[in-house]
Formats: C-alpha cells, sequence, structure tokens
C-alpha cells in the first residue's frame, strides 16, 4: 500500500513540475523591443545550446553605449540576427521569470523576432537615412 502511494505522489509531483515549466515557457512577464547594433552572438552550452547576444544600445550620439544581453532559442532567428550584424536593428523580445535553470538560456530576454531599421534616428524628427549596402561582385 505504500509503494503504490509512494508511486503515486511521485507521479503527481512530475506531472506538477512539467506543468510549471509548460506555464513558465509559454507565458510572458513582459513584452518590448530593444533597438541598437547586435555586436555579439555565439551558440553556447555544454548541454543545452542557446544563442546568446549583446545589443548594444546608444541613447545619444557621443553617450556610452548599454549593453541589452538576450537569449536566442530559434535558429532561424538567430540566422536572421547573424546575417544584419553591423545593422540597426529592432529586437522583439519576451522576458520569461521563474526558469530555475541556464539551460533555457542565460538571460531571461528571449528574442522572438526582429526588425532591420533604415533609419538612423538622432533627435526627435532628425533621422539621417544608411546608405544602401553596396552591390556585390557576384551579384553582378
Amino acid at each position: 500500500m505504500t509503494l503504490k502511494r509512494l508511486i503515486l505522489a511521485l507521479f503527481v509531483l512530475g506531472v506538477f513540475v512539467v506543468l510549471y515549466f509548460v506555464v513558465v515557457l509559454k507565458w510572458s512577464y513582459s513584452t518590448g523591443e530593444r533597438a541598437g547594433w547586435v555586436q555579439k552572438l555565439s551558440n553556447k552550452g555544454w548541454l543545452c545550446k542557446t544563442w546568446e547576444g549583446e545589443l548594444a544600445l546608444v541613447s545619444l550620439p557621443g553617450s556610452t553605449p548599454e549593453k541589452f544581453v538576450f537569449t536566442v532559442r530559434e535558429d532561424a532567428i538567430a540566422e536572421q540576427i547573424t546575417k544584419v550584424m553591423g545593422k540597426r536593428v529592432s529586437l522583439h523580445y519576451e522576458q520569461k521569470v521563474g526558469l530555475p535553470t541556464e539551460c533555457f538560456g542565460e538571460t531571461r530576454y528571449f528574442v522572438t523576432g526582429l526588425t532591420v531599421s533604415d533609419e538612423i534616428p538622432l533627435a526627435a524628427g532628425v533621422m539621417v537615412p544608411t546608405p544602401p549596402a553596396p552591390a556585390s561582385a557576384a551579384s553582378k
């Protein structure tokens, strides 16, 4: 009789743990956008590989850039970010809280999409358009 209760208790505990992870991974504490220049993106982890990156945020020209560290769990989004490194981008992220290990990512900011910015804002209403990328010799 006690063995059945122990097995039932372990089963119920396992169900609660699985439900906890499902809720924490699906629910977002906050969502938002950060704009800047991606300066680092690397695939890290011993067992659970995630993409970890840094976005340099500059609020005013000449000011010290602040860094926004983020995690990317999807390879397709990491590939998109890699293609636009060096360009100004806006990253859409979801903040997840309550994840107990770093196996899901080193940060709690998970990038879910990006937009490449064609203009650089200098001040309210003042924009500097970025020059188009030069055509490569292979495309001529």
